[in-house]
């Protein structure tokens, strides 16, 4: 683990961990992809139940973030994001493990994501059991007009 790294998971929208995130959306995804929410998206979904948001941090200041929904006993990996130059150095592994960790402790058993098909996390997903689900063609489009396949994986937490 990287030393002085720490997680802390929020509810309810708070304030700070939103502009946190914000902070890092604004940095950890490529603008061709169009794939970073704005501040109202992200508030919206932090006032729905059994919503949380985890912000990985390094001596205070944020690097990361996960932001996970769920309904009853399933949640979605919405967002998974680290800071371009703290990368490869186990914080996404940190706050993916930790939101399993969470979604466990409140009794969720299965967890779902959607991914860019040339996502580079995709590797990180299927290390922590995350399986293939299928592909969605197409489904995202990008910036620039382009289309993007997306691929759906999900994990059971109760084998």
């Amino acid at each position: 683990m990287t030393p002085g790294l720490t997680l802390k998971t929020y509810e309810e929208g708070e304030r700070n961990a939103m502009s946190d995130a914000m902070e890092i959306m604004g940095r950890a995804f490529d603008p061709a992809f169009g794939e970073a929410w704005t501040l109202p998206q992200l508030a919206g979904v932090m006032t729905m139940p059994g919503t949380w948001l985890t912000i990985a941090r390094i001596d205070a200041a944020p690097v990361g973030f996960a932001l996970v929904r769920s309904v009853l006993d399933e949640c979605e990996l919405l967002l998974l994001a680290v800071s371009p130059l703290w990368r490869g150095r186990g914080i996404g592994e940190a706050l993916l493990l930790d939101s399993l960790r969470t979604a466990r402790r409140r009794g969720i058993t299965s967890m779902n994501l959607e991914v860019r098909a040339s996502n580079t996390a995709i590797r990180l997903y299927e290390k922590a059991g995350f399986e293939y689900v299928h592909r969605r063609p197409g489904y995202y489009r990008g910036n620039d007009g382009q289309l993007h396949d997306a691929l759906s994986f999900r994990i059971d937490m109760l084998r």
